[in-house]
């Protein structure tokens, strides 16, 4: 069956490139050193030559030999001489005729010179390759000039062989440079592509964009937050879940320290931390987020996955939960009492004493409609009259009593034209209730008095909630997460309340109340939403 071939890998299409363009690189290096070589070493056998042959024709014992009866018989021994002690392939000197008077075979003796003598007879010293009785060769032919007349010539020379000969040794070298330079080159490419091929994991170029595109489809489309952080806790990588849950803004925040980001600070202690955290409940300027690290080690680089969850929602929904679980039980204990005082009020019928039953009756709904007629006349908010009666009940049950104070209104305190959501109202002011019956809950006389007043107060909103309980140790932190009266795992309802007032650019203050307790005291600018 044919298969369609695999793409080679990135490393492997830069790796075949690479090659060759070493190849290519070293190839060509090599035959420009080799044109390069073979000019030189002419040129070196040219002025050998002509050194050698203006050497002879300058001596004085060839001079003296050329004017005598037989000059062969001097000078061959001398040419000879020159010859092998110069390192050139023959010395040449003849008559202006070109009748030899040496040669290298000395049977060529009284021959014509094979070449070219012209430009010498004219007093030039010239240089020419021509092929002679030894072959091709460079030479160099120069006139003796004796008196200001030519008297004869000298011709020196190197034939091509040996200069090619000189040339093959360099070639030799240059050959084994340009193999070690191709060796080298090529293995320093495949250790540097070994190392890429390691790095993108085999992965071809299209293959590593797809990746890349899913990688950032992925990053940005997550809501939950992602955080990379290198071993100096430097943001590596951030998308936009993170940016929004902590709050970054878009500026660029990529290598800057989580230190740096003006995050609170139990949540940089947990983002820093070197140990694992899991599922942990932190606090934004805005959000309830659930952190999570684990620190990674790769490629001998450490670091630290930070993901990031919005629980601002779902606490809110819990604490709406818990809320309507306590009017749930109230209603219950309600309907238990109700279900005594009837069995009462049907004894008593069944008895005979019908003007009694109708007494107890009219007392026990007295006191009932008592208490709603109390709090709803003071709150004209149904959400907020209905918060406190179910608080009320509660309170009733554990022996506190709750009180609306006289005057408070609620007529504006949630909506479009308020300071304040319903959510966020049933969070701020269920909280704070909610903590000051446990703080006095089993404390004799126990009261808790609640305030909510929108009509004239310059703050917009006003809500307070006292109580006669032992108060707030002196220099506590009451607002910080995971501070408590109740004991370990609890904390978090006033770090809301004070999460939430800010978010609506308002303030919460905790101070002593008149006559001993706590005051917690809520104040929240006219008609305003929550920061964006």
């Amino acid at each position: 069956m044919f298969r369609i071939p695999r793409p080679r890998s990135l490393a492997g299409q830069l790796f075949a490139v690479q090659a060759v363009l070493i190849a290519v690189v070293v190839a060509g290096c090599a035959v420009y050193a080799y044109a390069t070589a073979r000019r030189q070493a002419e040129d070196a056998a040219g002025l050998q030559a002509r050194a050698v042959a203006r050497a002879v024709a300058d001596s004085p014992s060839v001079h003296e030999a050329v004017r005598g009866p037989d000059p062969s018989r001097a000078l061959q021994p001398y040419a000879e001489r020159v010859r092998a002690d110069s390192g050139v392939d023959f010395v040449t000197i003849m008559d202006i005729t070109g009748v030899r008077w040496t040669h290298r075979d000395p049977r060529r003796i009284g021959e014509r010179f094979l070449g070219n003598t012209g430009p010498a007879l004219h007093g030039r010293t010239f240089s020419e390759t021509y092929t002679g009785t030894l072959g091709p060769s460079i030479r160099v032919v120069t006139p003796i000039e004796d008196g200001g007349k030519i008297t004869g010539l000298v011709a020196a020379g190197i034939t091509v062989d040996a200069v090619s000969d000189r040339l093959g040794r360099r070639l030799a070298l240059l050959g084994w440079v340009a193999a070690a330079a191709l060796g080298l080159g090529g293995l320093g490419t495949y250790v540097v592509n070994a190392r890429l091929r390691r790095h993108t994991h085999g992965m071809n170029a299209a293959e590593l964009s797809r990746m890349y595109d899913y990688h950032e489809a992925a990053l940005h489309a997550v809501r939950e937050g992602l955080l990379l952080l290198d071993g100096q806790r430097r943001i590596s990588l951030v998308n936009d879940g993170a940016r929004e849950l902590l709050g970054l803004g878009p500026g660029p925040v990529l290598g800057r320290n989580v230190a740096e980001l003006g995050l609170p600070a139990p949540l940089t202690g947990a983002l820093l931390a070197a140990e694992p955290r899991v599922d942990e409940v932190h606090l934004s300027a805005e959000r309830v987020l659930v952190v999570n690290t684990s620190p990674v080690s790769s490629a001998g680089r450490r670091g630290t996955v930070v993901t990031l969850r919005d629980h601002t929602e779902l606490q809110s929904l819990a604490g709406e939960l818990d809320h309507e679980r306590g009017f749930t039980q109230a209603l219950r204990s309600q309907a238990h009492e109700a279900a005594n005082r009837l069995h009462t009020v049907v004894s008593l019928i069944e008895l005979g004493r019908t003007q009694e039953a109708l007494d107890f009756a009219t007392a026990e709904l007295e006191l009932a409609q008592s208490l709603t007629d109390q709090v709803v006349a003071a709150v004209g908010e149904p959400v907020l009259a209905a918060l406190l009666l179910g608080k009320a009940a509660q309170a009733h049950e554990r022996g506190v009593e709750l009180v609306v104070t006289p005057g408070s209104e609620g007529e504006e305190l949630t909506g479009g034209a308020g300071p304040l959501p319903t959510r966020d109202l049933v969070t701020v002011l269920g909280n704070l209730v909610d903590n000051a019956v446990d703080a006095v809950t089993g404390t004799p006389g126990a009261r808790v008095t609640v305030t909510a007043r929108t009509a004239g107060d310059p703050a917009g909103l006003l809500l307070e909630v006292c109580d006669n309980g032992p108060g707030l140790p002196a220099g506590s932190e009451v607002f910080r997460r995971g501070w408590s009266g109740k004991g370990p795992g609890r904390g978090l309802g006033l770090a809301l309340v004070r999460q939430t007032v800010h978010r609506h650019g308002g303030t919460v203050e905790a101070g002593p109340a008149d006559g001993g307790g706590a005051r917690f005291t809520v104040r929240l600018p006219a008609a305003t939403g929550a920061r964006p």
